[in-house]
C-alpha cells in the first residue's frame, strides 16, 4: 500500500513531486481541500486530463504562459496605434481684470528668417538662433486675440485664412474649441492690413464674420486699397508688392460692399478700454492696441517684433518687408522701452503662442520672459 498521510479519519496521498502512487487515495487540491476520489488508472482521458492539470508545477507553467501571451497581445495593440500628429487646440484664455483674453493660434510656417532678417548677416542670425537651440527655417506663430469685454466681443487680426497653405488657417477652429463662434464676433480690429493679419477675414469671397464691423486705420486702408501704389509697386506677394495690394482689395472687398467696414483716424479709443495708438513703421498705418481693465493693461503690439530670439536681444534687426524699415526699428525700440519701463504684459503676432509676456531691459536690447502658465480660474 502506498504511503499516506492521514487527516481527520481521512487518508491522503504524499505530494507527488516525493514519487508516491496516488491510485485509490482522495486527489487534493493545493488548498488541500477534499475533492472527488479519482482513480488513477483510469481509462477515460476527462480523468487522466484532470489529474494532470493537478499538478502544481503544471499549473504555474500554465500561469506564466498564458501572462506572458497576455503581454505580447498588449504590445502588439500598442504598436499598432498611429500618430496622432497634432496637438491640443490653439487657444490660451486668462483674465485681465474684468475682461477675457483669449490668445487665438492661426497656425506656424517654418520661415527662412537668416533670408529676410537686415541690419545683420545670416552668420550672426544662426548664431543668436543656436544660442536657443534654434535654426533656420523657424518655426513661427501666427496669433490672433479675443477680447470679451462683457458687452462686445472683439477681435485683433484675423490670422491668414487660406492664403498660405494647410499650416495656417486654423484661427475660426480654435476659436470653436475655445467657446466662441465667428458669429458671435461684435468687432474686428485690424493692426495692419498684410494678408498674414487680414486673410481671415473671408473664406471664398464670403465674410468669415458676417456680424462684425471691421476698424482699420485710415492711413493703412487708404494706403493698401490705392490703385496708384499697386500701379508703381514692384512684382511680388511680399511687403509692398503688388500681390499684397490685390490681396489687401479682394479681401477687403466684401465688408466694404456690405458697409461694415468703418475706419478711424489715429489715435483714439474704439471702444470702453480698448485704445488704438499709431506704431508707424512696419506698414504706413501700422497700429497697436492698448487694453485696459480694473487698472491692468495689456499692450497688444501686431508686427514690431517677427523672430523673438534675435529681435529682443538685439531690436535693432530689421525684416525686408517692413515699408520703412528705419522708422519700425525706432517704433520698435520705444515700444520695447515702454512695456520694460511700465511693466506691462504685452501680446504678439509672431511671438511663440500663445504670445504673451513682458521684457526687461538687458545690456543693449531686452530680455524676453513669457506670461506663467495658468490653467484658469
Amino acid at each position: 500500500m502506498p504511503a499516506t498521510a492521514t487527516r481527520i479519519g481521512r487518508r491522503w496521498p504524499e505530494p507527488p513531486w516525493m514519487g508516491n502512487d496516488v491510485g485509490g487515495h482522495i486527489a487534493v487540491n493545493p488548498n488541500r481541500t477534499p475533492l472527488r476520489r479519482f482513480d488513477a488508472n483510469a481509462d477515460t482521458d476527462t480523468e487522466k486530463t484532470i489529474m494532470k492539470y493537478r499538478h502544481p508545477m503544471t499549473k504555474l507553467f500554465v500561469f506564466c504562459s498564458l501572462l506572458a501571451m497576455s503581454l505580447l497581445l498588449q504590445s502588439a495593440a500598442h504598436a499598432a496605434a498611429p500618430f496622432a500628429r497634432t496637438s491640443a487646440p490653439g487657444f490660451y484664455r486668462f483674465m485681465l481684470g474684468g475682461y477675457e483674453i483669449t490668445a487665438l493660434n492661426d497656425g506656424t510656417l517654418e520661415l527662412p528668417v537668416d533670408q529676410f532678417l537686415t541690419n545683420t548677416t545670416p552668420q550672426k542670425v544662426n548664431e543668436t538662433l543656436a544660442e536657443d537651440y534654434l535654426q533656420s527655417p523657424l518655426e513661427t506663430s501666427y496669433n490672433a486675440f479675443l477680447i470679451n469685454t462683457g458687452a462686445k466681443l472683439i477681435l485683433i487680426d484675423t490670422g491668414a485664412g487660406n492664403i498660405f497653405g494647410p499650416h495656417l488657417g486654423r484661427l475660426t477652429a480654435n476659436m470653436k474649441a475655445s467657446g466662441y463662434a465667428p458669429s458671435q464676433v461684435d468687432e474686428i480690429d485690424i493692426t495692419h492690413m498684410h494678408a498674414d493679419h487680414i486673410g481671415g477675414l473671408t473664406s471664398d469671397g464670403d465674410m468669415r464674420f458676417p456680424n462684425a464691423i471691421v476698424r482699420v486705420d485710415r492711413r493703412e486702408l487708404d494706403y493698401w486699397l490705392s490703385e496708384a501704389n499697386m500701379a508703381t509697386a514692384p512684382e511680388g506677394n511680399r511687403g509692398d508688392q503688388k500681390g499684397s495690394y490685390r490681396r489687401a482689395m479682394t479681401i477687403m472687398e466684401p465688408y466694404i460692399r456690405a458697409g461694415r467696414m468703418r475706419p478711424f483716424d489715429g489715435a483714439q479709443e474704439l471702444s470702453p478700454g480698448i485704445h488704438a495708438y499709431q506704431s508707424a513703421g512696419h506698414t504706413p498705418g501700422h497700429v497697436g492696441y492698448m487694453i485696459e481693465s480694473q487698472g491692468n493693461r495689456l499692450m497688444v503690439v501686431g508686427d514690431i517684433v517677427h523672430v523673438a530670439a534675435v529681435q529682443f536681444e538685439d531690436p535693432t534687426v530689421t525684416v525686408s518687408f517692413d515699408s520703412d524699415s528705419q522708422l519700425a526699428e525706432q517704433e520698435r525700440i520705444k515700444e520695447f522701452t515702454r512695456i520694460a519701463n511700465d511693466k506691462i504684459l504685452f501680446a504678439a503676432a509672431h511671438v511663440p503662442f500663445p504670445g504673451l509676456g513682458h521684457l526687461q531691459a538687458d545690456k543693449h536690447g531686452f530680455r524676453w520672459i513669457p506670461i506663467n502658465y495658468s490653467a484658469g480660474k
